[in-house]
């Protein structure tokens, strides 16, 4: 299976993370390229280093506004005397239609949802080639290409069009499939991450061009909380287009594989004919996030079920933190996809 990384993506090493009041190590390290590239490996992928395609398709997706935030905020943050290592919020506007202020400290707030996206000296580079994985991904697919596997890190399903949060800058799923979609494909993207790709559902919620159907652990005690739930099926144009199917805490793997059944009906009647996999693999029942429940077994069978619809498959690297299982479940995983 053909597959894209850049070395740059390992240079965004964020510090900063903060959960129920507690601060702590970021999750979100370096070392899960190492693990992740291994277990792609493992499951015959050659990886491939993607070329740079520009920022005109990311920002299809992710306002200039926002673009220019990302770039330039660090450089502007290390100006704050006193100021921290990393962009870290301290304040957020009531609404999106409040004002947008010239001061770093302010659009921090304004353009960072929560404080689990710190922004360092590389973040913005590492962002920028995660994406450019994902878009060489849809590329090889768009010319003909069977299957990929891009692995973006960071991740990026909880990034809207102008907005970071959950250790996510730039929606590279989200790229993926606008990508697909201006060279003639049908995109459903399906996310299996942990955590509902609210970002993602942001994007395309009021749009029909794109299917999104999220699997996840129930928010109303999870991550992201706000966003999720069953009823949010779209708006306007899009309605009945966003598909979310959450699920108990500890759900295990034929539980998981049924909701999955539904995403995938729903993905044909939407004449999908290109899947673009937002692959979190923190569903994993060893995963610290500990959400789901779902197996190394499971892993393998949750990527043979989604194959089984015979459609070119694009697997954009989501969460999925350091555990024992992280690499053996991305090659199960892989392994399911090509049986």
């Amino acid at each position: 299976m053909k597959a894209f990384l850049d070395s740059r993506q390992t240079e965004h090493d964020p510090k900063y993370f903060m959960s129920s009041g507690a601060i702590a190590p970021n999750p979100e390290q370096p070392k899960r390229v190492e693990i992740l590239s291994a277990g792609a490996k493992n499951a015959g992928c050659v990886l491939a280093e993607p070329t740079d395609m520009g920022i005109g398709h990311i920002a299809k997706i992710h306002s200039p506004q926002y673009l220019t935030f990302l770039e330039n905020i660090h450089e502007r943050w290390t100006r704050i005397p006193g100021g921290g290592e990393e962009v870290v919020p301290n304040i957020h506007p009531r609404a999106r239609e409040d004002g947008y202020p010239r001061s770093a400290v302010g659009q921090a707030g304004y353009h960072q949802a929560d404080t689990a996206c710190p922004i360092a000296e590389h973040t913005w580079k590492s962002a920028y080639w995660s994406a450019q994985s994902a878009l060489n991904g849809a590329d090889f697919i768009a010319k003909g290409g069977q299957n990929a596997y891009a692995l973006s890190r960071p991740p990026g399903h909880h990034a809207y069009a102008d907005q970071a949060g959950g250790f996510c800058f730039l929606n590279n799923s989200a790229i993926a499939a606008e990508y697909l979609l201006a060279n003639g494909m049908r995109p459903t993207i399906l996310d299996v991450d942990v955590h509902h790709g609210n970002g993602t559902q942001g994007i395309f919620y009021r749009r029909d061009d794109v299917l999104t159907v999220s699997l996840h652990a129930d928010p109303e005690r999870f991550y992201p909380f706000f966003w999720g739930y069953e009823q949010e099926k779209g708006e306007g144009q899009g309605l009945g287009y966003n598909l979310n199917l959450p699920l108990a805490r500890g759900t295990g793997d034929d539980d998981f594989l049924n909701a999955l059944d539904i995403g995938l009906a729903r993905a044909r009647n939407f004449g999908s004919d290109i899947i673009v996999v937002a692959l979190g693999l923190d569903a994993s029942i060893d995963d610290p996030f500990e959400g789901l429940a779902i197996t190394q077994d499971g892993f393998e069978r949750i990527g043979a079920r989604i194959a089984s619809l015979g459609l070119p498959c694009l697997m954009v690297q989501e969460g999925g933190y350091i555990s024992d299982s992280l690499g053996i479940n991305l090659t199960r995983f892989l392994t399911g996809v090509q049986s």
